[in-house]
């Protein structure tokens, strides 16, 4: 009878045990869980920090691919973008002898079915003296790779692609967290995707030989956010339409060549000065407090508003024979304080709407 006891004790110590490492994987894989979701969040943390970062989209894409290989530990990655006319890498750790390859992926029978479809595809080969199918010089390079095509909003903009020396290295990953990981790519590129477009758009203005409003939001953004605090000051030529009417366009021109002429000659070169549109002119006076530039701003407002003129001859004046006249420029200036980080856009727009809303009469100088 005893043994029949002790067979007892030993089958419920058996099933305690079971139990109890059951418990113990479960709070394991959950543990794993929860430091994957950590893991992945830090990432992410990464990724928002870059896309916010005062580097060109280039730059930031490039960040975002090196993230990639060193928190996933993976051998090589490639980021390539279809910009509607050509495929370009935006980032890889391969070397660039094997980039014309990684870029016409796109023309492998083996991924085609991928792009289509907006699904990942796996290839892996058996042994090593074996070659992926796409590879053409890069003989022991990658033994296996997943492709990722990029989609947003159902718009094809490109892939992502991952590959390792080792054969079947990516049989038991977790696609779910690559899958994530594509997911925060594609959130970087919309993130980026203005920036892309505003750095596209900067222009130098013709007349006054100055870059345009949207060189602040890029490389302007770069030297204003080198320090905590700057002063905005934005201008407008209140009369440049009456003296477009009184005159001629021609000489409104004369008038913005020659107003930016001597600003241009009496400002620091460590200040940005852009034509922000028509009449209105914005100086980012970086690192400088609003008390700090606003004696220079009276004096250079004072000067430009002596400035004379000449009409520009054009072919009525010349007809007419009228005695030559000159232009006289009235700017109303607006200052704000810009702090490094914040929506320099808002600011922009708050002073444009000031003086577009302000009497044509309006001559001064103010803070808001």
């Amino acid at each position: 009878m005893w043994i029949i006891g002790v067979i007892i004790v030993l089958v419920a110590i058996i099933i305690m045990l079971i139990l109890f490492n059951m418990k113990i994987h479960k709070e394991i894989n959950n543990y794993q869980n929860i430091n994957q979701k950590i893991n992945g969040l830090n990432v992410l943390q990464d990724f928002m920090t870059t896309a916010g970062d005062s580097i060109s989209v280039d730059e930031k894409i490039k960040k975002i691919n090196q993230i990639l290989i060193q928190e996933y530990d993976i051998k090589y990655s490639t980021i390539v973008e279809f910009n509607g006319t050509e495929y370009v890498i935006k980032a890889s750790n391969v070397e660039e002898k094997h980039w014309d390859n990684l870029r016409s992926l796109h023309n492998e029978e083996i991924f085609r079915d991928s792009i289509t479809t907006a699904t990942p595809k796996y290839i892996t080969v058996d042994q090593e003296d074996q070659r992926l199918p796409y590879q053409k010089s890069e003989f022991g390079r990658a033994k296996a790779a997943m492709f990722f095509p990029l989609y947003i909003e159902n718009v094809y903009i490109g892939y992502w692609i991952i590959e390792s020396g080792i054969p079947h290295a990516f049989d038991d990953i977790d696609t779910t967290i690559l899958e994530v990981v594509k997911d925060n790519i594609l959130s970087v590129f919309r993130i980026v995707n203005y920036q892309n477009i505003v750095e596209s758009l900067t222009r130098e203005d013709y007349y006054s030989e100055l870059k345009s409003g949207e060189y602040l939001f890029n490389e302007g953004r770069k030297v204003i956010d080198k320090y905590t605090n700057s002063t905005i000051c934005m201008m407008k030529i209140t009369n440049l339409e009456q003296i477009n009417k009184d005159f001629n366009r021609e000489t409104g021109n004369q008038v913005v060549i020659d107003m930016c002429d001597y600003i241009k000659d009496n400002l620091s070169s460590e200040y940005i000065f852009v034509r922000y549109m028509g009449p209105k002119f914005v100086i980012a006076f970086s690192g400088a407090e609003v008390d700090g530039v606003t004696r220079f701003i009276l004096d250079m407002k004072s000067a430009v508003e002596n400035l004379e003129v000449e009409m520009v001859e054009d072919e009525n004046s010349k007809k007419n024979k009228k005695e030559k006249k000159v232009a006289k420029i009235k700017l109303n200036v607006v200052l704000t304080t810009y702090y490094k980080g914040t929506a320099l856009e808002k600011i922009l727009k708050k002073q444009e709407e000031y003086l577009d809303n302000a009497p044509d009469t309006e001559n001064d100088i103010n803070n808001i």
